[in-house]
């Protein structure tokens, strides 16, 4: 960021529902949940490429509150594919999620009908790199007998090969929402993460640049106007990174924007509206550029967003601002000492402002440093003589706080005037002051003198 010179300094003058009796449990049958046995069976990694297998693992599953049934825990049969088992460095991989058996069945007598289940879950990358795949699947299923097993389902999303040699894919947590009377999810975890290998690939070096940016969801589906939190890595530091929703190769009004931090990482959420979107993707610039983004991570909206006959939807947004500051002056006039008693010139620093708008997880840090004092015939005061005692108050509901810096030496290799830690929200208005001691010796030549502070917010 660009220097700010402040004064000329002169020393002159963040219930469980109870259920509502078996008839709700049978209306609602399709998201209370029995247990399916079974054991475990381990693939572990090998060094050659080979064909994907099935894997059986231990899944704890919380039935929706109005179930009125506790966690079930049971085992859950699936298999991991590809559609590419050899790819290079940089290419796109196609990861599909398949649970063959889930771990619950219907438990009630009465049928479910067809589509309604919406399915959403992970694929845990591991070996020679290491990521969390988002997999969605369509809103499709046969018709569930009574006390019959829930249909087998499929789930697929992409990531990108960032590293050559053996990739290990497994299955992850998955969550099964219903859209039968009411909204209700079902999320399963793995008990013991993480769960058997299914998917060995074997990536090799393409020899070109590979971009490594990524993108993880909070959640892999929401209903419309639900907001989605967004982490992202090895993003350009100090870049703004715009979030949007994709819906095929087109993308939506849902955007959001934040900033990456120094190390190239953020924090976000955009909340999605269109229930077309099949996606979220991160990018810097001003439009969608693979090569300068990541994603899309596959996202699936399940239900909300329908307009009542005689209804119109509203839209706004909350644009993102930038961080800034302003001082009440440009000269401190430190208070006058005697020639032969010398001692400390005192006075105080021109209030600074410091204006953080920009919305992102990132703090903000106030420094500055200051040159020797000159004066007559070039007589000096070293700039190590000139100490400060900040204070820095934050305005009320404001979400960041402010720190004043330490009392001590300014010096030419500058101190800490203020800061605000990094969190995940951050922002608001600060109002930052000093106390100046600039320390004279006895016999310093009378005269006027002089030197720059320079105030410095990153």
């Amino acid at each position: 960021m660009r220097p700010i010179t402040h004064p000329t300094i002169r020393r002159s003058a963040a219930r469980r529902h109870s259920g509502r009796g078996r008839r709700w449990a049978a209306a609602l049958g399709v998201g209370a949940l029995v247990v399916a046995g079974g054991g475990g069976l381990a693939t572990p990694a090998q060094a050659m490429v080979t064909a994907s297998v099935p894997v059986d693992f231990p899944t704890h599953c919380i039935p929706p509150d109005i179930a009125g049934i506790p966690p079930i825990d049971g085992t859950t049969k699936a298999e991991i594919t590809v559609d590419n088992a050899v790819p290079e460095v940089g290419d796109t991989v196609t990861v599909t999620y398949t649970v063959v058996q889930p771990a619950a069945g219907n438990p009630v007598d009465l049928p479910l009908p067809a589509d309604i289940m919406t399915p959403t879950g992970r694929v845990t990358v591991g070996g020679a790199q290491t990521a969390s795949v988002t997999v969605t699947g369509p809103k499709k299923n046969a018709p569930v007998p009574g006390k019959g097993a829930f249909p087998s389902f499929s789930m697929t999303g992409t990531f990108t090969v960032t590293a050559p040699g053996s990739i290990t894919l497994s299955p992850g947590d998955y969550n099964i929402h219903t859209s039968y009377i009411m909204e209700l999810d079902t999320p399963c975890t793995v008990t013991d993460p993480p769960a058997p290998v299914s998917e060995t690939i074997i990536a090799t070096d393409g020899g070109g640049q590979v971009n490594e940016r990524s993108i993880l969801l909070g959640a892999a589906s929401g209903a419309a106007g639900d907001a989605v939190s967004v982490t992202g890595s090895k993003f350009t530091p100090g870049a703004a990174v715009t979030l949007a929703g994709r819906a095929g190769d087109r993308q939506t009004a849902d955007t959001a924007t934040v900033t990456a931090d120094a190390t190239g990482g953020f924090s976000g959420r955009i909340t999605v509206d269109d229930p077309a979107t099949t996606g979220i993707v991160a990018y810097e610039g001003d439009a969608w550029d693979a090569t300068k983004g990541a994603g899309p991570q596959a996202y699936t909206v399940t239900g909300g967003g329908e307009v009542p006959d005689g209804s119109q939807r509203l839209h706004t947004s909350v644009r993102a601002g930038t961080l800034s500051m302003v001082q009440d002056g440009d000269t401190v006039d430190l208070s006058a000492v005697d020639f032969g008693r010398g001692g400390a010139s005192r006075g105080s620093l021109r209030t600074v402002t410091v204006e953080d708008y920009r919305g992102g997880p990132a703090g903000w840090s106030l420094t500055g440093k200051v040159t020797d004092f000159t004066g007559p015939g070039g007589a000096v005061i070293d700039a190590s003589a000139l100490r400060w005692t900040p204070a820095c108050a934050t305005k009320p509901g404001s979400p960041s706080t402010c720190a004043a810096g330490s009392a001590g030496p300014v010096g030419s290799a500058g101190a800490t005037l203020a800061s605000t830690p990094n969190a995940t929200a951050t922002g608001g208005e600060f109002t930052v002051d000093a106390r100046l001691a600039l320390e004279v010796p006895a016999y310093t030549a009378p005269g006027a003198y002089s030197a720059v502070l320079t105030l410095t917010l990153t």
